[in-house]
């Protein structure tokens, strides 16, 4: 079984309301973060090299090291296909940025996209503007029901249900 595989089989596999489950995602989420931190930080360095090297680097293992890739790699310029990963593949951590924040907004991930250290890569009115999008984009606005009597949208000045409703 792949690494990626291996990781979701797991992560996905715990029941989160269980004491193994609540210590494992809290590690996760404390580790997500504390890289988030880093490399939200030192926009122009992304951090490039194998999963192990990576791992190493993060100090992180390398599952936790795949489960964050999996968590960013749709924010990527590049994903890095992680179907096929093993500890000795090259990967690169080049995101984009507002593309990273929708997503994290998009996950609720708020103690990741409250990070101080946004404030450096995008204004404060971008990610309000961001987050309005993210959240509105989500959004289903149903167009208003017409009723059978009422006069058909189509404009002709007939009753619906003579009009474009007589087959329905």
């Amino acid at each position: 079984m792949g690494l990626l595989k291996d990781w979701r089989s797991h992560a996905y596999g715990l029941d989160d309301r269980t004491p193994e489950g609540k210590e494992f995602w809290l590690n996760y989420f404390e580790n997500e973060k504390r890289v988030y931190k880093e490399i939200l930080s030192n926009p122009e360095q992304f951090a490039k090299g194998t999963v192990k090297e990576l791992a190493e680097h993060f100090d992180l293992t390398i599952e936790l090291m795949i489960g964050f890739l999996d968590g960013i790699d749709d924010s990527l310029i590049e994903s890095n296909n992680l179907d096929d990963v093993t500890e000795d593949s090259e990967v690169a951590l080049a995101y984009d940025k507002e593309k990273l924040y929708m997503n994290m907004v998009g996950c609720n991930a708020e103690w990741l996209y409250t990070l101080p250290e946004w404030d450096a890569l995008l204004t404060e009115d971008r990610r309000k503007e961001l987050y309005k999008i993210e959240k509105s984009s989500h959004t289903i606005v149903k167009p208003p029901k017409v009723g059978r009597n009422d006069p058909c949208p189509c404009g002709s000045g007939k009753k619906y249900k003579k009009c474009c409703g007589a087959n329905q």
